[in-house]
């Protein structure tokens, strides 16, 4: 387990709260194990949500509620999960050129510390990514983040900043 995702879980437990993280492909052991998990046993609950025209997209998302078992027993995950939990969305998206209606799924994977009801996670999930598109695509798109090579001495810590300062005008309504 990578040292920041532990040392996350930890501080949320020291601090009396809990946590839900989102489990990606590059950490393939992790995410195969979940995958599987879900894949053989009946979640413990479940929810389904639809968003229909939307921003021209309708959406679909099942939210479902795994207790681990013994499916991270022999890992370093063990002491930390109490819960996992699938996300599958499934899209239909209008393409403005064509007109036409464009299908997607996917499906997402995470963790949590604590074993929750599948609306309470969908809830977490979902208000997450209010931050996610407030911040961080901003962050990531506009500003390039993601792509940025600068990693030695102080300018990290400059190019953040700007970037903060930059997402706060944004915030304040400032017009380019």
């Amino acid at each position: 387990m990578p040292y920041t995702v532990k040392k996350t879980f930890e501080q949320v437990a020291a601090a009396g709260a809990h946590v839900i993280a989102q489990v990606k492909a590059n950490q393939p052991t992790l995410h195969q194990r979940i995958a599987e998990l879900c894949q053989r046993t009946a979640p413990l609950d479940q929810t389904r949500t639809a968003d229909q025209k939307r921003r021209s997209r309708d959406e679909i998302r099942v939210v479902e509620v795994f207790a681990p078992g013994t499916s991270l027993a022999d890992t370093e995950w063990a002491d930390h999960v109490a819960a996992v939990v699938r996300v599958s969305r499934d899209t239909l998206k209008r393409v403005t050129t064509t007109g036409l209606w464009e299908r997607t799924s996917e499906v997402a994977y995470f963790i949590a510390d604590i074993a929750l009801p599948a609306t309470a996670c969908a809830h977490a999930i979902r208000g997450h990514w209010g931050i996610e598109n407030r911040l961080h695509y901003v962050r990531d798109v506009t500003l390039g983040e993601d792509g940025c090579r600068v990693r030695k001495g102080a300018a990290p810590q400059v190019l953040a900043a700007v970037r903060n300062a930059v997402h706060a005008l944004r915030h304040a309504g400032a017009k380019a």
